[in-house]
C-alpha cells in the first residue's frame, strides 16, 4: 500500500476554498471527526484505503471538530454525531452518512453520488 496526499486537513478558515471550490474539480469527502470518538478512529484507516483506491479522482478532507472554530462547521452542516462524512460535488452537498462503515459501503456511496 502506498501513501497518498489525497487526504488533507482543513478548518473553518479554509473550508470554502479547500472543499467547496475544490469540489468543482473533483469530489471531496469531508470527515468531521473528534479525537475522543472511537468510531472515528475505526474509519480512519478505511478512508486511507479509499484515498489510495480513488487516487486523484477524490479528495478527503479531515475536520477535527474539537479544534479552534471547527465546531461551527459541524453546526453549519447540522451534524448530529461523529464521525459524519459529507460528500461535496460541484460545490454542493451530494450525500452524507454517519458512523464507521465498511470499505464497500463507502466505495458504493461515493460511486452512487458522483461519476467516479
Amino acid at each position: 500500500m502506498h501513501k497518498t496526499d489525497a487526504i488533507f486537513i482543513t478548518d473553518l478558515d479554509n473550508f470554502h476554498e479547500s472543499v467547496i471550490e475544490a469540489s468543482h474539480h473533483k469530489p471531496i469527502l469531508v470527515d468531521l471527526w473528534a479525537e475522543w470518538c472511537s468510531p472515528c478512529r475505526v474509519i480512519a484507516p478505511i478512508l486511507q484505503k479509499i484515498a489510495i483506491e480513488f487516487e486523484d479522482r477524490l479528495g478527503i478532507a479531515k475536520v477535527e471538530v474539537d479544534e479552534d472554530e471547527n465546531m461551527k462547521l459541524a453546526g453549519r452542516y447540522q451534524v448530529r454525531g461523529f464521525p459524519t462524512l459529507i460528500l461535496f460535488h460541484k460545490g454542493e452537498e451530494a450525500g452524507r452518512f454517519s458512523g464507521a462503515k465498511p470499505m464497500h459501503f463507502i466505495r458504493e456511496f461515493i460511486q452512487q453520488h458522483t461519476e467516479i
